[in-house]
């Protein structure tokens, strides 16, 4: 079967037209590799991104214990793809587990196309938005499982603040500021100023709990915000720490399934802007021409927690002195 052909079966890429899977054939290279071939080592620069057409690859690290597996990745699904976003080196070892047919992306070629063509640009960053938000997503409901083998405690949780009352306004130059930060195009700092609606929480204040159902995303505008999992057993356990410009809360618009985490303020309070699904949606529409400014950004912030994440397993396996050396988490990467 032929790349064209490949691609229009694969689930990630629904969203893009003919001409668009045209020119992501073109630069796909097919390769079949023998099980147990290394393909990236951990440290490597390459920057490259593959879709496995079939067979298996095991994403691996190396601990004082031997090697802990991160995730197992089966036909359809991407890897490589965080590097490609974010420029920097390999996180992890990449083997084959049985014979493997992949669909190589080369950075070079696949940028070139992206900077060419805008609607393409916006599409494939569709694509890795939403492999990157499955496997956050995938990986928050397996840390569960790791705690529950390796028995390393979490922290106590806090009790939550009581909601404030009254109306909170912050004007519109604040709101337009911290969009041109992030040199987003006029459309979307025009959408994201109007549109969004400010929302202050108290110190500890929960802002959504993992379960609920979200029709909007944030953004920082002053102070930090907390996400974490509540652990059966253990209490709440950190998971990331967001400043100002850091958006959360945005898997569950992409793919409609519950909060996969709690959000809270942290210790001094926080400000976010909400953004509602329909605001996204408008600025994100694949079908228009618009700047993937925001994509990027969202791509971007998603492949650094997923890093962050991985690094916090990987430490608390080592802490642990290599309890659960089993487990694994079956998600894209």
């Amino acid at each position: 079967m032929n790349p064209l052909d490949l691609l229009r079966r694969c689930d990630l890429l629904a969203h893009f037209n003919e001409a668009q899977l045209s020119k992501l054939a073109g630069c796909a290279e097919p390769r079949r590799l023998p099980s147990r071939t290394t393909i990236l080592k951990e440290g490597e620069p390459s920057l490259d991104a593959y879709l496995i057409e079939s067979g298996g690859v095991r994403i691996e690290r190396k601990t004082p214990y031997g090697q802990f597996t991160l995730a197992k990745l089966e036909a359809g699904q991407l890897f490589g793809e965080t590097s490609f976003i974010d420029g920097n080196a390999r996180s992890s070892d990449v083997v084959t587990t049985e014979e493997t047919e992949l669909l190589a992306f080369t950075m070079t070629e696949l940028a070139a196309i992206i900077e060419a063509d805008q609607r393409f640009g916006v599409a494939m960053y569709w694509a890795f938005w939403k492999s990157l938000s499955t496997k956050l997503r995938l990986t928050n409901l397996q840390l569960t499982r790791f705690f529950s083998q390796s028995g390393k405690p979490a922290t106590t949780p806090q009790p939550a603040a009581e909601d404030f009352a009254g109306e909170f306004h912050v004007d519109l130059a604040s709101k337009r500021k911290l969009f041109q930060e992030q040199k987003l195009s006029s459309l979307e700092i025009n959408f994201l100023s109007s549109l969004s609606k400010e929302m202050k929480f108290a110190p500890n204040q929960q802002i959504f709990r993992e379960g609920e159902p979200g029709n909007e995303m944030y953004v920082v505008l002053e102070g930090k915000v907390m996400i974490s999992k509540f652990i059966p057993g253990a209490g709440e356990e950190a998971l990331a720490f967001l400043e100002r410009g850091d958006y959360f809360g945005e898997m569950a618009l992409i793919d409609n399934e519950p909060r996969s985490a709690d959000a809270k303020a942290h210790e001094a309070g926080a400000v976010a802007l909400a953004i509602p699904r329909e605001v996204l949606e408008g600025i994100l529409d694949i079908n228009r021409i618009s700047s993937p400014r925001l994509l990027k950004i969202l791509c971007t912030m998603v492949a650094g927690r997923l890093r962050e994440l991985d690094d916090k397993i990987i430490g608390w396996f080592i802490l642990a002195g290599g309890a659960a050396r089993g487990w694994s988490v079956h998600r894209p990467a």
